[in-house]
């Protein structure tokens, strides 16, 4: 009897191979689109820095009439337009080119909003100079750009896309806006020993930046790992942070406008810059290993991206006899019909078994489900990686509700969630949560 040849059919057409390497393709852009992102990062938070040390100076300056520190004022102003110079060649570069932009709007909009910020310095140092803002209304301005310098990080982590790199990036941030709140303390502390007395809302000013830093400082160790968290532990033990609490206690006394030496303001301003500067040096570690593994996600899938070249060069010339190739259409742990039954699966199954000696298709198969599941796998740890982000914006969100009702301003609205957190013994995000939703079931009932 005459048997006729067996059927032989592809692996794959070429347009599923394409697919597949268009994905690891795209993957490769958003990762190297990452990696810039983290170098713009870095370089944001090189002017936080200098700008925070240029605030707290310009505030003595302003309190003291222009009678102490003057010149290390200049050299703050000078480091950090030197820092705002680096930022903004860095920016040009990468955006500011022939080449079409493709960065993410809403990081866009965030530098553009930061940039904007930044063209007014030149007029704010002038005002400082000559005297003609208070320190009152110098520290607001500088926090408002620092602010503004702080969102393009917050927006660098929402909209990154490996989770790894998120947790860096949401660790980084909570990190620098517990800095930034240990540095409008210096500012607002160097104020009241500058002007030689502090009043009651003063105090309650400065012990609410220390209850923010602290709720900041939290999260940085949720996302966190050990080496960076030890270095935290041991910064909280050093001779600046035991420093910093003598002079905390000490102001906490002061609340009833008793006189002080204005001489204190300085020793006030170093013990704080000294600790801020050990805060930096953290900064420097968090921002080296965003750098490091944002370097090796791009080299990894790149290395993945060439194996994935290789194998489909072995597969091109391989066929398999017409039979059950394990693809989606046999893969029992794929979804199927809602009513598929345990018998069912165990037949799939027993074909599996059959389709072993089809090495080829397990192979590309194979090839294929890894990379769903990668992605997939990274889908999960980003949602995880992103929960203090959405929290972060859901206190946002609050503030605005509850400067609206009651007519506060930003500080005074967080104060005020801080205060429901402290008596309902729960975290702010719980708070800003309960308001967010009666919020939006009140504007809907409407």
């Amino acid at each position: 009897m005459l048997h006729e040849p067996e059927q032989t059919i592809a692996l794959c057409s070429d347009a599923t191979k394409r697919f597949l390497l268009a994905a690891k393709h795209a993957e490769i852009t958003v990762l190297e689109q990452l990696s810039s992102n983290c170098r713009i990062v870095i370089a944001v938070r090189e002017l936080i820095h200098e700008l925070q040390k240029e605030r707290g100076a310009s505030n003595i300056f302003l309190a003291s009439k222009g009678e102490r520190y003057a010149a290390e004022r200049m050299q703050y102003v000078s480091a950090s337009e030197q820092a705002e110079s680096m930022l903004k060649s860095h920016l040009k570069s990468l955006y500011l080119t022939d080449e079409i932009t493709t960065g993410n709007p809403r990081l866009l909009s965030s530098i553009t909003l930061a940039m904007q910020a930044t063209d007014y310095l030149p007029r704010l140092r002038e005002q400082v100079s000559k005297q003609l803002l208070t320190p009152l209304e110098s520290t607001r301005a500088y926090s408002r750009l620092v602010a503004s310098l702080l969102t393009v990080i917050f927006e660098a982590a929402d909209i990154a896309s490996d989770p790894t790199i998120t947790r860096l990036l949401v660790a980084l941030f909570n990190f620098m806006q517990a800095k930034e709140y240990a540095g409008q303390e210096r500012a607002w502390g160097a104020i009241g020993f500058a002007e030689t007395h502090f009043d009651v809302r003063l105090c309650e000013k400065l012990a609410a930046l220390q209850h923010a830093q602290e709720h900041h400082f939290s999260i940085f160790c949720e996302f966190s790992c050990k080496p960076h968290k030890d270095a935290l532990d041991a910064l909280n033990k050093s001779p600046a942070a035991i420093d910093i609490t003598q002079l905390r206690n000490m102001i906490a006394q002061l609340g009833d406008g008793s006189p002080i030496a204005g001489e204190i303001s300085e020793v006030w301003f170093d013990v704080a810059t000294r600790r801020m500067d050990a805060m930096q040096t953290i900064e420097v570690a968090l921002t080296e290993a965003l750098t490091q593994q944002a370097n090796s996600k791009v080299a990894d899938a790149k290395n993945e991206m060439a194996n994935h070249q290789q194998l489909l060069t072995r597969f091109n010339d391989e066929h398999a006899t017409d039979g059950s190739p394990l693809t989606l259409l046999f893969d029992p742990s794929m979804p199927g019909l809602a009513e598929d039954t345990k018998e069912d699966e165990i037949k799939t199954l027993s074909l599996n078994e059959q389709t072993k000696t089809l090495s080829a298709h397990r192979s590309f198969y194979d090839l294929l489900r890894s990379q769903a599941q990668h992605i997939e796998d990274m889908g999960r740890e980003l949602e995880e990686a992103k929960r203090a982000i959405q929290e972060q914006k859901l206190i946002g969100r609050a503030k605005l509700v509850v400067m609206e009702q009651f007519g506060l301003s930003e500080n005074n609205a967080y104060r005020r969630l801080q205060k429901q957190a402290m008596s309902e013994n729960t975290t702010i995000a719980a708070i800003a949560a309960k308001i967010v939703n009666i919020t939006t079931k009140t504007t809907a009932q409407r």
